[in-house]
């Protein structure tokens, strides 16, 4: 495929899409950012649009763009499950048919190794032939496997639109705050007992690596992205200097199922599954394939995570 120039970001204003628009900027590439939250400031400006507008279509054929990168979406699932599920799915079904719409060539999608699923006969670590099983309990998880359904159908069904997926673990650098982050600084780390859930965590620079080589070089395919090795809850508590509470899980699926009916959380019992199983992500077909090394184990950018704030104590 030749060069990709002139990019389109959805999610522009997010975290990861900040950071990629600039260092795709800096090499050279026009970017055109989108999200629902507009910004003038910093290197690439970001018009508000919502990415199931019509107008979306218009866009990417007026700016003749012949990349999408798409990030918008809902990383901290909200009590309003049909508007997750219209922002997540059908957001993403727009997003598609406006790329096919406007002529354009390449589409990266970022998934999760949610789409897997927490579940206990999960192998470790999982390649990407595994199937998708994540499941209605979880709404991210479960969007996150339609999401991919639909990404399957329209490979199939538009082959001119060249597709990257990247089914992305934990992501964390010296900036990073997110609904994992959040663990972290909490005096004292929750566990499960009798469960290591380690965590599979990726550096979010190295991410970036990936997003702008995928870009640039029109990457197609299916990758998980993580770094080698994981951490489990114990191993953390300890770098951190924190006590690591392991709570058995019928004790932690009833206080949760309290605290929602409560109000006072807005986690369920379904959550304990998270707890035990998460997903733990091989990378050996991107270390093979994709052409970009990870320069971070997953223990070495928790590492960076921790000690940009101030969490770090060491081995």
């Amino acid at each position: 495929m030749p060069a990709l120039r002139r990019v389109c970001i959805t999610g522009a204003a997010g975290y990861l899409g900040t950071l990629l628009g600039a260092r795709l900027a800096a090499s050279g590439v026009s970017v055109t950012g989108v999200d629902v939250r507009p910004r003038g400031d910093g290197p690439v400006p970001v018009r508000a649009m919502d990415i199931r507008d019509p107008a979306l279509a218009t866009l990417l054929r007026d700016e003749r763009i012949d990349a999408v990168v798409h990030l918008a979406a809902v990383l901290e699932p909200t009590r309003d499950r049909a508007r997750d599920f219209d922002i997540d799915v059908n957001g993403t079904r727009h997003v598609i048919a406006a790329c096919v719409a406007a002529g354009v060539r390449h589409l990266t999608v970022t998934s999760s190794g949610a789409a897997y699923g927490y579940h206990a006969d999960n192998p470790v670590p999982l390649s990407e032939d595994h199937p998708l099983r994540g499941d209605a309990a979880f709404s991210y998880a479960d969007h996150k496997r339609q999401v991919e359904a639909l990404l399957a159908e329209a490979r199939g069904r538009h082959p001119g639109l060249g597709q990257l997926v990247l089914r992305v673990g934990p992501v964390v650098g010296a900036t990073t705050r997110n609904q994992i982050t959040a663990l972290f600084h909490r005096r004292l780390l929750l566990a499960v007992r009798g469960y290591d859930a380690p965590f599979a965590f990726v550096w979010d620079e190295d991410l970036l690596a990936v997003l702008a080589h995928g870009v640039a070089q029109g990457v197609t395919g299916v990758f998980n992205v993580a770094g080698s090795g994981a951490l489990t809850m114990r191993e953390i508590g300890a770098l951190l200097g924190k006590p690591v509470l392991a709570v058995p899980a019928g004790v932690l699926r009833a206080a949760l199922w309290v605290g929602r009916r409560l109000g006072v959380s807005r986690y369920g019992p379904e959550q304990v599954r998270f707890l035990q199983h998460r997903p733990v992500l091989s990378n050996e077909k991107l270390r093979r394939e994709f052409g970009v090394p990870l320069r971070k184990t997953a223990a070495e950018a928790f590492q960076v995570f921790a000690e940009a704030q101030g969490l770090w104590r060491g081995a």
